[in-house]
């Protein structure tokens, strides 16, 4: 009997234990809270670059991951680029911007 309670003990504490670290962020995964706050930087820097004149008709596409905003897609322009960039780093939450828009 004591040998069967030690053994669902155990069962039980592992149970635990793989439950509270699969909830927990990795480097490679974001918890719930940082998967809400990129969403919001997202949208921010989408309707930030949609509301600039200059860049309004290019296909820029913004992903999100810890507060670091990567942007990817074509423009017209170098100076399209550099715009971009700037409107991109001037959105409240945003930590660093990877620019890896292209000129076609």
């Amino acid at each position: 009997m004591k040998t069967l309670n030690r053994i669902v003990q155990l069962i039980v504490f592992m149970t635990l234990i793989t439950v509270f670290t699969a909830c927990a962020a990795t480097q490679k995964h974001e918890s719930t809270g940082q998967y809400v706050d990129d969403s919001i930087i997202t949208t921010k820097v989408k309707a930030a670059i949609f509301n600039e004149a200059t860049l309004k008709t290019f296909q820029i596409n913004v992903k999100t991951y810890r507060a670091v905003v990567q942007l990817s897609g074509f423009v017209d322009s170098p100076q399209s680029i550099a715009k971009a960039g700037e409107v991109a780093a001037a959105v409240v939450g945003v930590e660093k911007v990877e620019n890896d828009l292209v000129v076609k």
